[in-house]
């Protein structure tokens, strides 16, 4: 199997174990006479079941991540942390380069008057490169996770 199957496995996993604990909430108290729409005991054994498989393929995807070299002597865990930090990165430039921007009008004179405190372009500039490394490492990674396969 490939690591990208398996990150699609994963989030069915996860989806499954998230729709089951729904189920098993709605059905975890009645009306005194009625009964439930499922048997919440059956409902946990297979939120077990897909608890079992989902720390299975977290636990193979992981091992295959920190095996895995991509370049320069770094795993695909490596790659995988950079990325997200891009991410994080990106999403600061471009707040601060919006918030910087907004231009509040006024009315009067005696209204407050805001100045941004940085060079807006330059920020958005550094925003809009930081998303296109990003997406540029995210096709990197996901071209990897298709070939290669799963520990």
């Amino acid at each position: 199997m490939k690591l990208a199957e398996a990150l699609i496995l994963r989030a069915d996993c996860q989806k499954r174990f998230a729709q089951l604990k729904s189920r098993l909430l709605t059905n975890a108290k009645i009306q005194e006479g009625d009964k439930p729409a499922e048997k919440p005991q059956e409902l946990l054994r297979e939120l077990e079941d897909v608890a079992g498989e989902l720390v299975d393929l977290i636990k193979r995807i992981n091992k295959t991540n920190s095996a895995t070299i991509v370049a320069n002597n770094k795993t695909l865990s490596d790659v995988l942390a950079e990325r997200d930090v891009l991410a994080l990165r990106r999403s600061a430039y471009s707040d601060l380069a919006l918030n910087a921007s907004i231009s509040h009008g006024r009315l009067t004179r005696s209204e407050i008057k805001y100045l941004s405190t940085i060079n807006v372009a330059e920020t958005q500039k550094r925003a809009d490169d930081l998303a296109k490394e990003y997406r540029e490492l995210d096709a990197r990674i996901q071209e990897l996770n298709w070939q290669t396969e799963l520990s």
